[in-house]
């Protein structure tokens, strides 16, 4: 994770995500632990997640899926938010509890990508939204995604030989071909 989005503590919001599917979505995961700083005051006596970290910790997964998908590991991706709609809270996300961060691709493969995401604890809906943000790298967006397994150093089966340069193209390309998934992206 770290080396794909530059979140530190105390705001790097996810402990790891799973179930990567370039181009198409992810799964983040936070452990929500009691010793996280904004507890201190969201509410001493009673505290609950603050849902504008909920939202965040969702962009980060998605910002996550964005450096797998477009191979931008090590490259100094930064992800600006751009919108949030649609945003829904439904569950206070407690101290114990462990945030599923579900990420569906709407729309991506450029520097302007799109999400649905949804966060459950459990089978429990606990916020939900659709979110627009646009990647930035200085030394520009749209890495070869034929270098996309060999530089992330994991096991990935992707045809990507014959996908098109334009992005838009082979996002196309790749939901539509065979993929295996990424399972277990740790800090």
């Amino acid at each position: 994770i770290q080396r794909i989005i530059p979140h530190r503590y105390p705001f790097l919001l996810i402990d790891k995500v799973r179930e990567i599917v370039p181009f198409k979505g992810c799964v983040g995961v936070k452990n929500v632990t009691f010793n996280e700083p904004h507890f201190q005051g969201h509410f001493p006596q009673t505290p609950i997640m603050p849902g504008v970290t909920i939202i965040e910790a969702m962009a980060q997964s998605a910002a996550v899926l964005v450096g797998i998908s477009m191979d931008v590991i090590d490259r100094d991706l930064l992800v600006y938010f751009m919108s949030i709609d649609a945003c829904k809270f439904r569950r206070k996300v407690v101290p114990g509890d462990v945030l599923e961060l579900h990420m569906d691709v709407k729309r991506g493969g450029g520097k302007i990508w799109r999400f649905h995401g949804r966060a459950m604890v459990g089978a429990e809906p606990a916020a939900e939204a659709e979110i627009t943000a646009m990647m930035d790298l200085s030394d520009g967006l749209g890495a070869d995604a034929g270098h996309l397994a060999a530089a992330s150093g994991l096991a990935l089966r992707i045809e990507l030989a014959q996908l098109p340069l334009h992005h838009a193209a082979r996002a196309e390309a790749a939901l539509a071909g065979p993929l295996d998934v990424y399972r277990g992206f740790f800090l």
